[in-house]
């Protein structure tokens, strides 16, 4: 199958969903994950070309992502790269994700030009110390998607996004890195800001660490 899927989760986006869906449609098959919009993001994301994956109920990032992943590969895709549905990912940008893939890399990691919190610069600072991977949290990564399926899940304690890049670490998989110049939204953030945030992205990192520790001592 010579596309990618290109898998963007969604929660309320209708204002940007249909411009982002058209955009990377060039590029790869869109997968819009609708977290449980009360908008109507999931019209909008299916009439400009995308398969929609529907939640009842917002379910979170991580679940969607899962969600968005495994449908990609009940389709038959060999790589999916995941893309933020807010129009800050720079499309053209999809391609370098796909020719790394092609290349014989086993997970692709974006690796932004600015960080929004000063926790994501702290997960940074560790993640390339202990894992050898930038920025784990960026939104933008392309996976084989032969390694998600044979682990059988994504996540499994609400990591944004970082568990299964961590895991690829600790398994000696082969990751590579592509930099990803960001546009700042022009709304609020849905992960939001102030101090909840900091402290979900502080869990993430104590767990993944942690986890990643108890793994290598046994």
């Amino acid at each position: 199958m010579d596309k990618i899927a290109v898998v963007i989760p969604a929660f309320n986006e209708s204002h940007s969903i249909s411009s982002v869906v058209t955009d990377v449609y060039v590029y790869g098959q869109p997968i819009v994950v609708d977290d449980g919009s009360q908008d109507n993001t999931a019209y909008l994301a299916e009439s400009a070309g995308a398969i929609v994956v529907r939640h009842k109920v917002n379910m979170g990032y991580d679940s969607a992502l899962e969600s968005g992943l495994f449908k990609a590969i009940a389709l038959g895709f060999e790589y999916a790269v995941t893309f933020d549905a807010d129009g800050q990912h720079i499309p053209h940008l999809l391609l370098a994700f796909k020719e790394q893939l092609t290349l014989g890399a086993d997970l692709v990691v974006g690796t932004r030009d600015f960080y929004q919190r000063s926790s994501e610069i702290l997960f940074s600072i560790v993640s390339r110390l202990f894992w050898g991977i930038p920025d784990p949290l960026c939104g933008m990564k392309g996976y084989k998607l032969s390694h998600l399926s044979s682990l059988g899940y994504f996540d499994s304690y609400k990591s944004i996004g970082t568990e299964f890049a961590l895991r690829c670490a600790r398994a000696g998989l082969c990751i590579r890195t592509v930099p990803v110049h960001t546009q700042r939204r022009l709304d609020v953030s849905r992960f939001g800001s102030g101090l909840c945030p900091n402290l979900r992205i502080l869990r993430s990192l104590t767990l993944g660490f942690f986890r990643a520790h108890s793994i290598n001592r046994s």
